[in-house]
């Protein structure tokens, strides 16, 4: 979701809480009554924001692979100046954010997915195949001899490390943000450089 300095609006706070509350028990494990009290809301004032739980699934999971897709262009187009390297370690620092921040969000795609209308989810895997091409691109111009089949899949397999988060225990349980994020850099361009040396 996007970095805000400013006080979240309602639906963003609504939004928070059911990917926080889906992560935890499932889409169909959560009322709407739920996430509304989450929010100091009766479960029918949802309605004034989506028109249900589907919508708000729709909007989580669209809603971030756009996010990712946008703001892995706009590093593109700020940090390009600085060279392909630069670009690479500031697409790592994004996704890491990412990974770091909107834990549950990772664990509803892996497994709400496949609850989003067929057009949902096709906005989806289109948004993403975009952000991998995107990532492909600038790997390359990194290490030009790197065929672009094995660029693909090295982005994809550091996508997997960098999507593990959830499953490093509990927020509090990590080593602390600055650590964690270093540590998770440090193996992504590892793992880039295997590859793309190799």
């Amino acid at each position: 979701m996007a970095t805000r300095t400013d006080a979240p609006t309602r639906r963003e706070q609504i939004l928070k809480e059911a990917a926080r509350l889906f992560a935890e028990r499932g889409f169909h494990g959560v009322g709407v009554d739920e996430i509304g009290a989450a929010v100091g809301i009766s479960g029918p004032g949802l309605y004034r924001h989506f028109p249900g739980k589907d919508a708000m699934l729709a909007e989580l999971l669209v809603g971030i692979s756009d996010s990712l897709l946008t703001g892995a262009k706009r590093r593109l187009a700020e940090d390009g100046a600085a060279g392909s390297e630069a670009v690479l370690d500031s697409l790592i620092e994004g996704h890491i954010d990412f990974a770091l921040d909107d834990r549950p969000l990772i664990t509803l795609h892996d497994r709400e997915l496949d609850r989003l209308r067929d057009a949902d989810r096709k906005m989806v895997r289109q948004l993403q195949r975009q952000y991998v091409e995107l990532w492909v691109g600038v790997l390359r111009e990194v290490y030009p001899a790197l065929a672009e089949p094995a660029a693909r899949s090295a982005v994809h397999s550091v996508f997997g490390l960098l999507n593990s988060t959830p499953h490093l225990g509990r927020p509090g349980s990590l080593p602390g943000r600055a650590v964690t994020a270093s540590l998770l850099h440090r193996m992504a361009r590892g793992a880039f450089g295997a590859v793309g040396e190799g």
